[in-house]
């Protein structure tokens, strides 16, 4: 192996991760937001409570959360640049607690609607500044890993969820829907102290000018607190680069983000993968689960709602493999796989279900209406290593410093809206169409699928300052001599070493 093919690594230390891990609380309180409500649309007290809601009011109750994220989301990006990503997702905590105590205290239909938009307005908050304070804390080759734990958090959130409602079926009385609404008081109470305890992002802090406060801030975070390691200097001077040019070009609308063309592309295609995500059908089988499952043959509460905390489980398994490898497979790849494995799962479902519907009290063919329920497990498997994570990561490595707020926000912000309408849409898909349900985000899937392949280009592994050189931005001959500096510097180190080992064998 010649000395050119050895890479200098930062000394990345526990800070690191217990700063990204830490954060991603936040994805579990969505998450858990997310499983909740599909287990208390089917809990018998709460359909009394609030006298039996057609599938239209269902949809509307599950969805305005998402309207309220889509809210929360927009305001992010402005509130991110200017107090940080740190205490906007202490802000949005705050906002949370309220938006669930109305909830666990809901009283009558309208109270029930105010706390979940006042909730979702959190969760569009953590979503957009999660991802971004992750992906700025983190090197290159362990950026992907890192925002993969929001991913992670979120289905583990949402696995928890599940089994909490399942639990909680059980019990007599309003109590059975209110203490699982109550619960997600706890983590949340957990992520704003512990935010107390996190650092600020060394990119934000560059960006309002406490340079000596970032310098120690990378010096901790990959330097075992050596402000003079060399791959902490250099990273600092990256980051320097950027932010004297961003200075003079700084974004301050979110129409400034369509009027640069390399942002604009990036802006395009960030919006776009998580509209996608939500159009390949995932949310439809997490929020509406038990109804699926009811659709598929599985009758009663119970049933329906083990088996969603089944498909819980297959989730968070199938995140593990995300968060070791994703920074080894790549960005497309894994979509490519994943989106092909969700396609054909949705297929076959709809295949075996429109073949063999399920008739209430009438003659059916189990073995194939089971079938179409391990296909909704195969279909969030494959979504759980592939679109899940990669859908929260792409959009938040691929903006310059300048652009990252708002264009992270606006990503975010198409993911609820788009989300929202699916979630209106479902219940009365389910009701209607059936087995046409899933051969819709079959066709869904084919066309994510075919965008990814022609539009999508491969980031993983690059610092977000050589984004720009991807994306072919007005920084990129700026950066390209920053980086070509810093592996001339590499290089340099790496022979010295090799001079030394080979002084010292002499020796």
């Amino acid at each position: 192996m010649g000395t050119e093919d050895l890479k200098m690594q930062p000394k990345t230390g526990w800070r690191v991760y217990l700063a990204v891990v830490f954060a991603s609380i936040g994805g579990f309180l969505f998450g858990y937001d997310q499983g909740v409500m599909s287990g208390i649309l089917v809990m018998e007290h709460w359909i009394h409570y609030f006298n039996d809601p057609n599938e239209v009011e269902r949809g509307f109750i599950t969805s305005i959360l998402l309207l309220g994220a889509f809210a929360g989301a927009l305001i992010a990006g402005p509130m991110s640049e200017r107090i940080g990503r740190k205490i906007s997702i202490m802000v949005g905590t705050v906002i949370f607690w309220l938006g669930t105590s109305l909830q666990a205290g809901a009283n009558s239909v309208d109270m029930l609607y105010a706390g979940r938009f006042i909730q979702g307005m959190a969760v569009g908050i953590y979503s957009t500044n999660v991802t971004v304070y992750q992906s700025e804390l983190s090197p290159p080759h362990l950026r992907g890993r890192a925002i993969s734990l929001q991913q992670f958090s979120i289905v583990f959130g949402i696995m928890i969820a599940f089994w909490i409602g399942y639990g909680c079926a059980y019990i007599q009385g309003d109590a059975s829907w209110r203490i699982p609404l109550a619960i997600q008081l706890a983590p949340s109470v957990l992520l704003f102290f512990g935010c107390f305890f996190l650092p600020y992002s060394p990119r934000w802090l560059c960006s309002r000018g406490r340079y000596d406060e970032a310098l120690t801030t990378l010096a901790k975070l990959y330097g075992n607190g050596d402000s003079n390691d060399p791959y902490v200097r250099q990273e600092y001077d990256e980051i320097m680069e950027q932010i004297r040019f961003e200075d003079e070009k700084a974004v301050k609308t979110y129409a400034e983000l369509f009027r640069n063309k390399s942002i604009r592309k990036r802006v395009i295609l960030g919006m776009g993968i998580q509209t996608m995500q939500q159009w390949i059908g995932i949310n439809a089988v997490l929020y509406y689960a038990p109804f699926i499952f009811q659709s598929a043959g599985m009758t009663g509460t119970l049933p329906s709602l083990l088996a969603t905390g089944v498909n819980g489980v297959v989730c968070v398994i199938c995140t593990i493999p995300a968060i070791l490898f994703v920074d080894k497979w790549g960005r497309r790849k894994t979509l490519l796989a994943g989106g092909s494995g969700m396609g054909l799962s949705m297929l076959i479902a709809g295949c075996l279900l429109k073949v063999y519907p399920f008739v209430e009290d009438g003659d059916n063919n189990t073995q194939a209406q089971y079938g179409a329920v391990a296909m909704m497990f195969i279909f969030s498997a494959s979504f759980s290593f592939s679109w899940g994570p990669i859908g929260w990561i792409y959009p938040a490595e691929i903006f310059p410093t300048r652009a990252r707020a708002k264009g992270a926000s606006l990503a975010t912000a198409s993911n609820y809206l788009f989300n929202f309408v699916i979630g209106q849409i479902t219940p009365i898909m389910i009701t209607n169409i059936a087995y046409g349900t899933y051969m819709f985000f079959f066709a869904t899937n084919v066309v994510c699928l075919l965008i990814i392949y022609f539009f999508y280009p491969e980031t993983k592994n690059r610092s977000l300052e050589e984004m720009e050189i991807l994306f072919g931005g007005e920084e990129a001959e700026a950066i390209e001599a920053v980086v070509a500096r810093k592996h001339d510097n590499e290089k340099q180190e790496v022979s010295l070493d090799s001079h030394s080992s080979i002084e010292k064998t002499a020796f």
